[in-house]
């Protein structure tokens, strides 16, 4: 019996036969047409990096941004929907909020990720909702804790990383991410590292712009998630074009 075409895709509570839930791989689908995310931990913080796509020269640069603060130690990276990052976002910091209203201490990223993996999985399994069309890359650090990093995909699934991609070209992405030898770098190298694989993933030919974002959170910034210092990002940014250049040069040589 063929699961395709068949109506099983018309409500996020029904399994086909073969037991696939068609509405999140089709979630996960709207994932992977967004620009790259990045997150990388090192031995003293978390780097996010995203590849914003800019589909009009008349948008205005810095807009709709796609790394936001959730409480003062913990930043999210988001790859999918923009409208479906805002709402989880919102969500999260309330939950931030709300705990450290109820405990006053700041929210263990495990319990946020906890928390917010619950509310994007509870949209899977009701058909008056649909899936939310994101991913999200969450990190945090803390003296007691350290660094640490989660994936939640729109399934509700969260995982535990030291290095992650997700969107558009993060086969692409795991792979370089996977040569770095990430748990004895320092985080003002991973920044540049972050840099050098948003460039290296970009597709020029189908996506002419876009805007790189870089924030971080760790030892250097005192705990709190914050955007990378201007100075800081430009030196990323050189570094990562010319490790593009010498790319390109050593792949004409091949030819």
């Amino acid at each position: 019996m063929s699961s395709i075409g068949t109506g099983y895709d018309l409500s996020a509570s029904q399994f086909s036969p073969d037991g696939r839930v068609f509405q999140v791989e089709y979630a996960l689908k709207a994932v992977e047409n967004s620009g790259t995310a990045v997150g990388i931990r090192g031995k003293d913080g978390v780097v996010f990096g995203v590849e914003k796509l800019v589909t009009s020269k008349l948008y205005e640069a810095g807009a709709n941004k796609r790394i936001f603060n959730i409480d003062r130690h913990i930043g999210i990276a988001t790859a999918g929907l923009m409208a479906d990052s805002r709402a989880i976002v919102e969500t999260a910091r309330e939950e931030a909020s709300n705990y450290r209203y109820n405990y006053g201490s700041p929210i263990p990223l495990k319990h946020l990720t906890d928390r917010v993996a619950g509310y994007v999985h509870a949209h899977t399994l009701y058909s008056s909702v649909r899936p939310f069309g994101v991913s999200l890359i969450v990190g945090s650090y803390t003296p007691e804790d350290g660094p640490q990093m989660y994936l939640i995909d729109p399934s509700g699934i969260s995982w535990g990383y030291h290095g992650c991609a997700t969107g558009k070209a993060k086969q692409a992405a795991k792979t370089e991410i996977e040569k770095l030898k990430m748990k004895d770098m320092p985080i003002a190298d991973l920044v540049k590292e972050v840099a050098k694989i948003i460039y290296i993933v970009h597709d020029e030919v189908k996506d002419k712009n876009f805007e790189l974002e870089l924030s971080w959170v760790g030892d250097v910034t005192g705990g709190k998630h914050e955007l990378v210092p201007q100075n800081v990002f430009a030196e990323a940014e050189k570094f990562a074009k010319e490790a593009l250049e010498e790319s390109d040069d050593s792949d004409e040589e091949e030819l």
